[in-house]
């Protein structure tokens, strides 16, 4: 069997067919077969090793979730079984050292660590680092096999695995869907998305691949904020064309993760993806990733449609967490910039740039005192902690769009207020907004909201007059006849830990917009 198939494994259930393939002699016959655990053959297949390739593979027929099973490769006299399989939905979480976060590392780990007998039916698997030039046909190494969950691996250690966002998103699939949840990790700390995109996704974007430095004639296909609103002294974003000082390099190079750790695994059939990143962008290629990010998406769906013999879905349901915080006092606005990038410049997601996505919002998660501080390539001084421990709470929130999104749950509220309509009364020097769901004022004392005017140039705090239960109405002092425009929550960090200063009546936090 190739290296990703082991006991304990989770299968993707029905409709889909899982795919099994492995290793052979050219051109000889491989008996695959699955059996419960008391023998009983429940279906046999036939295949034959491929010559060039040395390979096998076949798709199972469609299975209702449950197990467990047994699945047993001949090749003439040679066997191999593989033991305690389930059927149930596959998801694959990647990303940078967010993602890479384990259960040790969370608060309220022992907690944690010690429900992990809560659930068998959760199984495990953990893809080492490793990067390639070319693309792989299957991983190099793993760092944990198929495992039923325990507090040890769980807890392997800082930043190993197991993922604790991935976990606790499972974890609560399990619990609202009560079937088998394989989860497969794939994360490397201090990565950029384009390590993680193929050849292909960063040519869409006009990257080039070879050096990691962006084209100097490559212009954005959206429109641009009025200028005016972007010279602002308390705003001081990083250029956004300034190339990196040198090509990217080891894990950080184009394509190398996408290389070794993704391109291998999409034969595996999935259910969908989550995904935890984009730190690094937010100070190299940060105007790309509005570009970047849908790519990788979109490419990643169509390699593991056409991987698994279309069996993952076409459009495969695709989660991410919007980036936390990182300086407290930091007046850089390149967080809250890439933050805007992660919706394709749209603020919310599912959008047309970005269709069965989900998003969970974690602006209102800092956590200054976290221990797991990393500094990240060009941020300056005073940086503070980039791994908020509450990983909970992004779970929560992420798992409300996996089971709205993914599995359909209609009348699941699984994202925050966004304005729908904006109405400007000159005359009264107000600004109405009004918001898709019942607010809740949680902070009034915070001034979140800012205008850009045509009397001052850059960005100036706007006073809340008034919240209700659908509206925010903003006063417009001293900012002259034209607005030329509006921002929320647009900082590196917004507002105290879940203290941010809108939210539904369910807590989720409005998402920055601009």
């Amino acid at each position: 069997f190739a290296s990703y198939y082991g006991d304990h494994m989770v299968l993707q259930q029905a409709p889909a067919g899982a795919v099994v393939w492995g290793y052979g002699a050219p051109g000889a016959t491989v008996t695959l077969a699955l059996s419960r655990d008391a023998g009983i053959i429940v279906m046999k297949k036939l295949v034959t090793v491929k010559g060039a390739s040395g390979t096998w593979m076949t798709v199972l027929d469609p299975m209702d979730h449950g197990g467990p099973y047994e699945l047993t490769a001949t090749q003439g006299l040679e066997n191999v079984t593989l033991k305690d399989i389930y059927f149930g939905d596959v998801w694959l979480c990647s990303g940078q050292s967010n993602m890479a976060m384990t259960v040790l590392q969370v608060a309220n780990a022992s907690r944690e660590l010690a429900d992990a007998t809560r659930y068998p039916q959760v199984r495990l698997l953990a893809v080492a680092p490793a990067r390639s030039d070319m693309e792989l046909q299957d991983l190099q190494r793993l760092d944990l096999p198929w495992a039923v969950p325990t507090a040890a691996n769980l807890g392997h250690g800082n930043f190993t695995y197991f993922s604790a966002v991935c976990w606790l998103l499972g974890r609560a699939l399990y619990d609202a869907r009560r079937y088998p949840v394989g989860l497969v990790e794939a994360a490397w700390g201090g990565t950029p998305i384009e390590a993680w995109s193929s050849p292909r996704a960063l040519q869409a974007c006009g990257l080039m691949e070879d050096t990691g430095r962006v084209p100097l004639c490559m212009v954005s296909a959206l429109p641009t904020p009025n200028p005016l609103c972007f010279i602002s002294p308390l705003s001081p974003a990083l250029p956004s064309r300034v190339p990196p000082r040198q090509p990217l390099s080891g894990p950080q190079a184009p394509s190398v993760l996408w290389n070794a750790m993704i391109h291998p695994l999409l034969r595996m059939v999935l259910h969908g993806f989550a995904w935890y990143q984009g730190e690094a962008n937010a100070f190299l290629h940060r105007e790309q990733y509005s570009c970047s990010f849908p790519a990788l998406i979109t490419d990643w769906r169509r390699a593991a449609h056409a991987a698994s013999a279309g069996q993952s879905q076409p459009l495969l349901p695709f989660g991410f967490v919007q980036l936390s915080t990182y300086r407290r006092q930091s007046t850089d606005d390149s967080f809250a910039r890439l933050r805007w990038h992660q919706t394709a410049d749209l603020g919310v997601v599912p959008n047309a740039r970005m269709p069965n996505t989900f998003m969970a919002v974690a602006m209102d998660l800092g956590d200054e005192h976290s221990p797991y501080g990393r500094r990240v390539r060009a941020a300056g001084p005073g940086a503070r902690s980039i791994h908020p421990r509450d990983k909970q709470t992004v779970a929560h929130r992420l798992q409300l769009g996996a089971r709205a999104v993914a599995y359909g749950e209609k009348a699941l509220v699984f994202q925050g207020p966004y304005p729908t309509r904006a109405i400007l009364e000159v005359t009264k020097g107000l600004l109405n907004l009004t918001y898709s769901q019942e607010l809740v004022w949680r902070q009034r004392e915070i001034l979140a909201f800012e205008l850009c005017c045509s009397s001052q140039r850059g960005w100036v705090p706007a006073r809340v007059g008034a919240v209700g239960s659908r509206t925010v109405t903003l006063a417009l002092a001293g900012c002259g006849p034209l607005v030329l425009g509006l921002r929320y929550a647009w900082a590196e960090w917004p507002c105290e830990y879940q203290g941010c200063a809108l939210y539904n009546s369910q807590g989720l936090p409005a998402p920055p917009f601009l």
